[in-house]
């Protein structure tokens, strides 16, 4: 019996970040109970600071903490214009990373959400609705054991 291959999340970031081209790709992950199933970003690629090591979600807060919360994929195309200047402080890494456009999906394992993925750009570049979906369709090959027919429909 072969002891089971641990998931290299680092190359599946990297494919995904080649192959869409965007500024940024990261992973944020569920931590152990004992540290309140907080969100950290665990892996990122496209980095412009390493501020990103801070930040620590509770559930419901930030991009990751909403989806983790929600369950559901999340998407900004124009974050000047769809988010309150207010509302900055909840969103950590769109300030740290200085993000213009996001999406961000759940990762299932075992019927929960352990992880959440955020893909997004600096620049003029938008995250649309057409590029999400083929984002979402494509990550299956990408992130093997994280099963993305468990992703609820976004509404």
């Amino acid at each position: 019996m072969q002891p089971q291959q641990k998931f290299n999340f680092e190359q599946a970031l990297k494919k995904v970040k080649d192959h869409f081209e965007f500024d940024l790709v990261a992973l944020a992950l569920v931590q152990p109970a004992k540290f309140r199933f907080v969100l950290k970003w665990e892996y990122i690629l496209g980095n412009k600071s390493s501020r990103y090591r801070r930040i620590i979600l509770q559930t419901g807060k930030g991009i990751a903490g909403n989806v983790f919360k929600t369950g559901k994929p999340m998407r900004m195309s124009d974050v000047e214009s769809e988010l309150s200047k207010k509302d900055f402080h909840n969103y950590p890494i769109i300030v740290s990373e200085a993000l213009t456009s996001f999406g961000a999906i759940p990762l299932f394992k075992e019927g929960r959400v352990k992880g959440v993925l955020l893909v997004a750009f600096r620049d003029e570049r938008i995250v649309t609705a057409e590029l999400f979906e083929e984002f979402k369709q494509a990550i299956g090959s990408s992130f093997g054991p994280y099963i993305k027919e468990e992703m609820v429909e976004e509404i």
